[in-house]
């Protein structure tokens, strides 16, 4: 006798019966054993350098998506030693304890980039800050970037008109060139900064704020950007109060923006402020896994870090646009030679230096054109310009030299005819250098300005 066939409402049950039945996904997961101030030590998972995992807290799993930072803590692997990986948290690690699981999430640290940035703010993850949609990106990009080969590099051949007289003058800046801004406290800094950001020719800004008060991150946006300003900008904040992680993932978040606005052919100005702060990030990650301390405390990863930051930026490829890269610099107790500003001035093409003396004296911007330089103006400048531009430092040099004298009446006119061409000059010249912070002096403007100065 014939087995009566299946009728099909048998095989609709045993189709919604299997799906459930199935097993799920298995997920490996390793331990964590030990918390030693900013390291957490984890055994039974392996995962490279760079990887990203997560460490979820005990019995707090269901949580996770209302609340994720109740729920888990997210940490970057930076070492291992035999079978135990070293990380660090992201966020505070508050909550966590022995045995709880460690989970991988991903095998590199990536970003979204995207159009949708321009006019926004977002903190070191990509999240945006300033309370409006989420930032939707259709491409996602690894944060170390990519390697340009220095021979493809495209020559820097064009002028960058920042709105500053005294550097569009006397120290002439291109598209793609790296300068530092050094500086101690309370010198002007900001508002110089500020100046560059709203009057600059460029076709985009990136602006990151690492490690400075978190106050200043909504001043500079309402004060100095302004809506207009913000516009054609993208904001990276990660202030005082961060991981040193989040500090210099940051820094490296806004490398990948300015990267991938420069692929697309625009002409970018990145300002980081500071790279003294990226600096003491690195240095607290680097002791936290044993580097051993150098000059100043700083492990010898601090001084590989920044010059591979600073060689992301400058000019791409042909048919690809220019990074023009501004970093601040803090002089710590006007300390010219900071190892960290060494290295800087090292690996720059030029500097601006700010003097206390000239801030004191309520000059601003308050650029000391002694200790200034911009390696490429010889290049990018007209020879006449050129020559009047080094008239003009030379004169003004000459002059601060001489100041004591010139005060205390000790100087007689006729003995050099230099420096009485510089005293004569001397308000003209003091005239030109200042500038409210509110006033644009195009590029043109900037060298009119200088000729009409030094020819009375």
């Amino acid at each position: 006798m014939n087995a009566a066939p299946e009728t099909p409402s048998f095989r609709q049950h045993v189709d919604d019966v299997l799906p459930r039945l199935a097993c799920p996904p298995v997920r490996k997961y390793g331990v964590l054993t030990r918390i030693v101030g900013l390291t957490i030590e984890a055994k039974g998972i392996t995962a490279t350098v760079g990887a990203i995992c997560r460490i979820m807290k005990p019995e707090r799993e269901a949580v996770a998506e209302s609340d994720p930072r109740a729920a888990y803590v997210d940490a970057q692997v930076v070492g291992f030693q035999g079978d135990t990986i070293y990380l660090m948290p992201l966020w505070e690690a508050t909550g966590l304890q022995a045995g709880a699981r460690v989970f991988l999430l991903s095998e590199t640290d990536s970003a979204g980039v995207g159009e949708a940035l321009l006019g926004r703010v977002v903190d070191a993850l990509g999240t945006p800050l300033d309370g409006l949609s989420e930032i939707e990106c259709h491409e996602s990009r690894g944060l170390q970037g990519e390697t340009t080969n220095p021979m493809q590099r495209e020559p820097i051949t064009k002028v960058l008109d920042v709105g500053v007289k005294a550097i569009n003058a006397l120290l002439t800046a291109g598209c793609g060139q790296r300068l530092g801004l050094i500086a101690g406290s309370g010198v002007g800094k900001s508002v110089l900064l500020g100046m560059l950001t709203k009057f600059t020719s460029a076709d985009v800004v990136v602006i990151g704020l690492i490690g400075e008060r978190g106050r200043e991150v909504k001043e500079f946006i309402e004060q100095i950007l302004g809506v207009e300003g913000m516009q054609h900008a993208v904001v990276v904040a990660a202030p005082a109060d961060n991981a040193p992680l989040l500090r210099l993932r940051a820094t490296e978040l806004a490398h990948l923006y300015a990267e991938y606005f420069r692929a697309r052919g625009k002409d970018v100005l990145l300002l980081v402020d500071s790279l003294t702060r990226v600096a003491h990030a690195q240095r607290e990650i680097g002791l936290a896994i044993g580097e051993p301390p150098t000059s100043k405390g700083y492990p010898p990863s601090v001084f590989s870090l920044l010059p591979n930051l600073i060689e992301r930026t400058g000019t791409g490829k042909r048919g690809e646009g220019t990074v023009t890269a501004l970093y601040t610099l803090l002089a710590e107790g006007d300390d010219l030679n900071d190892p960290i500003v060494d290295l800087a001035r090292a690996s720059l093409d030029g500097q601006v230096v700010l003097s206390r003396a000239l801030a004191d004296a309520a000059h601003y911007p308050a650029i000391d054109l002694a200790g200034s330089i911009s390696r490429l103006m010889p290049t990018l400048a007209d020879s006449d310009d050129l020559d009047q531009a080094n008239t003009f430092r030379r004169l003004w040099t000459l002059y601060q030299q001489n100041l004591d004298l010139i005060q205390v009446g000790a100087y007689e006119m006729g003995t050099n005819p230099d420096l009485d061409r510089a005293i004569a000059l001397r308000g003209r010249m003091e005239a030109f250098l200042r500038q409210p912070m509110d006033e644009l002096s195009t590029f043109e403007e900037s060298i009119s300005g200088m000729r009409e100065c030094l020819h009375v």
